[in-house]
This record gives structure tokens, sequence and C-alpha cells, in this order.
């Protein structure tokens, strides 16, 4: 597929890109001519991703670890010489105990350290070069869950208050010319889910259009947020749901049914 050239000389990080959603956003942002970091725990599986895509380079990077990402960010700017877009897609979600009594304080703090503190971190530490480029711009990704219950409380949490940091961001950041929006991705199809596919074909049908979503759906808004095609966009959180929260599909079946 041929793409527009709209991150031609751009230098972009991506957290938590060497799979999924991350990987697809980098591979959907250099297609469009940008230079990508691809900054991932697994810095092992982030060199093999960035070796699959021209003008890529990769960078281990815990973001509960304010050097480690200081470093990142300062290595995309030697790198590229500019820092132009941050996606802040790194995450964590910790399973829930079957009783909240039991639930432990570790794992809660770990969801929201990777989700939301993770996030300032990264920004944090970009916003200098974000505001010195004059096309900056920070693209987080979030989830449904910070809007409606789908379980996991310290992840919903987590993605609920970047929600709140999106926009607090925004108004802080737009005086200097940095835009900061968040895509609220319903299911995707990635890694998570693999020998779970007969879950996924059952979560299909409850999704309005009929599917579940692909990381490259999410890469494309991505793409859109981060560019100059959204230059009057700032503060927003951008759902790309597949419909799941604007329909309640399980009501409409029922009253079908009756």
């Amino acid at each position: 597929m041929n793409f527009a050239r709209r991150f031609e000389d751009h230098g972009v990080l991506i957290t938590g890109g060497a799979r999924g959603i991350g990987e697809a956003t980098a591979r959907r942002l250099a297609a469009e001519g940008a230079r990508v970091l691809i900054a991932d725990v697994d810095a092992d599986q982030a060199a093999r991703t960035a070796e699959s895509i021209p003008g890529a380079e990769s960078i281990g990077c815990d973001v509960a670890d304010r050097t480690a990402v200081e470093t990142a960010v300062a290595y995309a700017v030697e790198r590229f010489g500019t820092l132009d877009v941050l996606v802040n897609n790194a995450f964590s979600c910790s399973p829930d105990t079957p009783l909240l009594e039991d639930q432990p304080d570790d794992t809660w703090y770990r969801d929201l350290d990777i989700c939301l503190t993770g996030a300032f971190r990264c920004a944090r530490a970009a916003v200098p070069h974000l505001a010195a480029s004059g096309r900056g711009a920070i693209v987080n990704i979030g989830s449904v869950n910070a809007e409606q219950s789908f379980g996991n409380h310290a992840y919903s949490a987590a993605k609920a208050g970047l929600a709140s940091l999106t926009r607090t961001l925004a108004a802080d950041l737009s005086p200097r010319g940095v835009r900061v929006n968040q895509i609220n991705p319903g299911t995707i199809r990635t890694r998570a889910w693999a020998g779970r596919e007969a879950g996924l074909e059952a979560l299909s049908r409850v999704y309005p259009l009929g599917r579940v979503g692909e990381p490259e759906d999410i890469a494309a808004a991505a793409a859109f947020l981060a560019s100059r095609d959204a230059a009057w966009v700032t503060g927003t959180t951008l759902r790309v749901d597949g419909g799941l929260l604007a329909v309640n599909t399980a009501f409409a079946q029922a009253v079908g049914e009756d």
C-alpha cells in the first residue's frame, strides 16, 4: 500500500514499539517517511523489529526508569537531529484477583507506573525537543477500559488517568506548539490473544462493525493525530473501537429476540 509522505524528515519515538500496536505504528509512520526509534523493555525484540523497518532504530527502554527514558529521548535526538512525535504505547495490564481484597499493591502500582506515570516521564523528557521542532505531537494509546468497565482495575484506572493527563498536557503545552491527543482502542488482535482465537471470534459478534480491531487500525489513527492533518486537534480522545461504546449490541440483540 502506498501512503502519503506526511512524516518526511520527522523523528519519532514509540514506546512499547517492538510488537502489536507499537510495531504497526512504527511501520505506518516509517512508510510515511519518518525515522523511528523503537523503544521497548524487550531490547532484543525491538532490535529485530527495527531491522525489518527501513530507517528504524531500536533501544532498550523501561518507561518505569526515568534515566532509561531520558536516554532514549536523547538517543532519538542524536540519531535523527530532531524529535517531532512521541507515541506513548508501553503498557502493563495485570489480571484481577477473584476477590478484590486479595489484590496486591505491587500489581496496582506497576500498571499505574507503566501506563500513566511512564507516559508522563516520556512526555517530560521529550517536550523540549517537541517544542523546538515546531510541529511536535504526542499520541497516547489508551483503552476503552478508561470509559467503561471491562475488568482490570489498575489498568483501567491508569488509562482513565492517561485521558486526564492528555487534556492537562494539551492545555499546558499548546502555547509551545505541542499537540497532545489520545486513542482509546477496543479489542485488538495482538499476541495477547494467541491461542484464544475462539475468544476473538466470540468478541467480534459484540462489535457493531462485526470484527475486532487490527493493530493497523490504531496505527492509522495515530498517523492522523501525529500529522499536520490534525493541526487543529489537541486534548481529544479518539475512540477506535468498532462502535463498541456507541452501541449496546447485546441489548439490541436481546430486544430483537424478545
